[in-house]
Formats: C-alpha cells, sequence, structure tokens
C-alpha cells in the first residue's frame, strides 16, 4: 500500500504541469518547453520536487516487489534515479542536460521491466519503451528546430506519467503471499500451479 501512496504522489507531482491550464503562466504550451513553468510560478518546481522525492522512495519499496536479480534491482535504481534527477531540476532548472537524464532514467526503467514482467505485462513494457523513446526522439527534434517544443515536452510528460499509471497497475494486481512480501504474477502462478499438483 506505502507503494502505491508514494507512486501516486510521484505522479501528482510529475503532473503538477498540467496547473498551466488553471492559472496564470506567461508560458506558451505550444513553443516553450514544460520546464520553463519552473520560472512562471512557485508551485511547480515545488510540486516537481516532491514529486521527486516520492519517486526517490519509491525505489527502495519497489525492491521488496521487484525479482532479486539485476533486471528487478535496475528497475527499482532507475525510479529512485529518476526522483533524484527531477529533485535536481527541481532546484536548478537551468541545467540542460537534466531533461535528458530523466528520459534515459525512464527508458532504462522500462527496459528493465522488459526483462522481468511475465509475458502479457512485458508486452506494454515493450510499447512503453517504444513510446518513450519515440517521445524523446520527438523532443530532441523539436529542441534543435525551435518548434513545437512545448507539445513535444508535454507529451513527453504523458507518456512518462502512463508508464508510472501502467506499472502501478502492476504493483495493485500482483499477489500478496501470506508472509507479506509480493510475488510476480509468474511466481504465483507457479504456486498455484503447485497446488494444484
Amino acid at each position: 500500500m506505502a507503494l502505491i501512496v508514494l507512486l501516486g504522489l510521484g505522479l501528482a507531482g510529475y503532473s503538477a504541469w498540467l496547473l498551466e491550464f488553471f492559472v496564470q503562466t506567461g508560458v506558451s504550451p505550444t513553443e516553450q518547453p514544460v520546464w520553463d513553468l519552473f520560472y512562471a510560478q512557485p508551485v511547480f518546481p515545488v510540486a516537481t520536487a516532491i514529486g521527486g522525492l516520492a519517486f526517490l522512495l519509491t525505489g527502495p519499496a519497489l525492491m521488496r516487489l521487484a525479482p532479486a536479480r539485476w533486471s528487478g534491482r535496475l528497475t527499482s535504481v532507475s525510479v529512485s534515479a529518476f526522483g533524484i534527477v527531477l529533485m535536481v531540476y527541481a532546484g536548478v532548472p537551468e541545467t540542460v542536460v537534466t531533461p535528458n537524464l530523466l528520459s534515459a532514467a525512464v527508458a532504462v526503467g522500462a527496459l528493465s521491466l522488459v526483462f522481468w514482467w511475465p509475458p502479457g505485462w512485458r508486452a506494454c513494457a515493450v510499447g512503453c519503451l517504444a513510446a518513450v523513446l519515440v517521445a524523446w526522439a520527438l523532443v530532441v527534434v523539436s529542441t534543435i528546430s525551435g518548434h513545437l517544443e512545448g507539445v513535444f515536452t508535454r507529451v513527453q510528460l504523458v507518456v512518462h506519467a502512463a508508464q508510472v499509471v501502467i506499472g502501478g497497475a502492476y504493483v495493485l494486481q500482483t499477489p500478496v503471499p501470506v508472509s507479506g512480501r509480493k510475488m510476480s504474477v509468474a511466481g504465483a502462478m507457479l504456486r498455484s500451479n503447485r497446488h494444484r499438483k
């Protein structure tokens, strides 16, 4: 339950940019990158930093769910790394490299899921990875061209948020054994098959 609360808090902080449709910012949602909101109103960097802290704390909590092998550990580390970079960016928004570090953390997290999620969910992980890479490429192209950067940075945040929602759905449906430690779907299926024999 704590894991879902942390994911929800992280998602809420990361999605604070949606407030731009309700408060006056002076930032163009089509031409200015979403991170320009940090200079418009203090609520944006504060909410983002809180979201980053939540993601940082989500990483260790995920260790209890992810399998004890490199792919599962990489998922946990990438979520915490995403949170750290998000907090740094909220505090120092002029850092040019940070948006790419955020994208890299999300891409690594999606890639790690491909290696340990069970088959049905693995297809979701592959879809998330493809969407993350396409959104990242569109942001890079729009930044270089100087057109529609606002649109594509916002699309990128929606893609990242969708991945968090899918990850939360996976956590919610993963069975909890009597010991209190969550099992993967594959582990729960194996356990169920053993009891039938």
